[in-house]
Order: C-alpha cells, then sequence, then structure tokens
C-alpha cells in the first residue's frame, strides 16, 4: 500500500477505539487559530477570517463521520433535495443555478416570486448541541456515532499561536 492507504488499517482502529470507548483524544479539541486574508486592507482586522487548526488524524476522523452520516441521510433520503451544502456532486454554485432556474421559470410562467435571502454563514456556530445531537439521533444514524460527535463537540478549546 501506497500513501493514505497504508494509514486506513490503523485510523480504522482509533476510530474504533475512540466509539467503543466514548473517549476522545484531548489533542483533538485543541485548535490554534490563525488568520487568513479575505479582501481590502491588510491592517483591518475585519478583513480577516479566522481558520481553526486541528490534529490531522482528528480531520480524517470527521472526514469518516461526516461521510457516513452523508450515506445514511442519503440512504434514508432524509435530506431535501434543495440541500446543496456539504454534498458531493452540489455546490453553492449549483445552489445559485438552481435558483436562477427556479426564478427564471415563474418568470417565463408568469407566477408571481417572492424572495427572502439569510445569510446563514455563521449559522452552525449559534446551533445548540444538544438540540443538533437530537436531531441527528432521530434521523437514524447509529447512537454510537451520536456519542462520538456530542464528546468531539464537548469540551474544546482554542488558542492563538
Amino acid at each position: 500500500m501506497l500513501g493514505r492507504e497504508a494509514m486506513i488499517p490503523y485510523l480504522t482502529r482509533l476510530l474504533d477505539i475512540t466509539m467503543n470507548n466514548n473517549a476522545i483524544p484531548g489533542e483533538w479539541k485543541e485548535a490554534i487559530m490563525v488568520p487568513i486574508y479575505k479582501r481590502g486592507d491588510r491592517s483591518v482586522a475585519g478583513n480577516y477570517r479566522p481558520a481553526s487548526l486541528t490534529s490531522v488524524v482528528c480531520k480524517q476522523m470527521e472526514h469518516v463521520i461526516a461521510g457516513y452520516l452523508r450515506e445514511v441521510w442519503e440512504m434514508s433520503e432524509w435530506l431535501y433535495e434543495g440541500q446543496h451544502g456539504f454534498r458531493p456532486g452540489y455546490s453553492y454554485e449549483s445552489q445559485v443555478v438552481t435558483v436562477c432556474q427556479d426564478i427564471a421559470d415563474s418568470l417565463e410562467e408568469g407566477v408571481r416570486t417572492d424572495a427572502t435571502i439569510i445569510d446563514f454563514s455563521n449559522a452552525f456556530d449559534l446551533v445548540p448541541h444538544d438540540k443538533l445531537l437530537t436531531k441527528v439521533a432521530a434521523t437514524g444514524v447509529d447512537l454510537s456515532v451520536v456519542v462520538w460527535v456530542k464528546g468531539f463537540l464537548l469540551g474544546r478549546s482554542q488558542r492563538v499561536p
């Protein structure tokens, strides 16, 4: 095995251990916050967005869990067909194209179209974790995954280098 494929058995075992013991290593919950320049005057703090640097192994585990959740939700058809974010083959571009096509179709048919635009860019930061976990559990996800996600979300820390 070459490259990342060689790590799969070790990462699988590590994920099993963290799930079976309901214990996520503390290092996985620590993030180093660094500023990423967006645009404008570099001397203005508002022109930077925070980026969270975490353990590479933890990032891999996050991808495994996210993939599992997507798979369960796709199979159960739990996701709304208009949900474009965080889904393979979908993007904000596909969302924009869909909305534009819907508006064009409405105009062509002479149907009144109202629109409300909401910025959810930081919405996840405001979601109460207990409510999120209750919703996730209600979707048919294996409860050991819900417990893992809960452990992942609790007790996180951030620091600036």
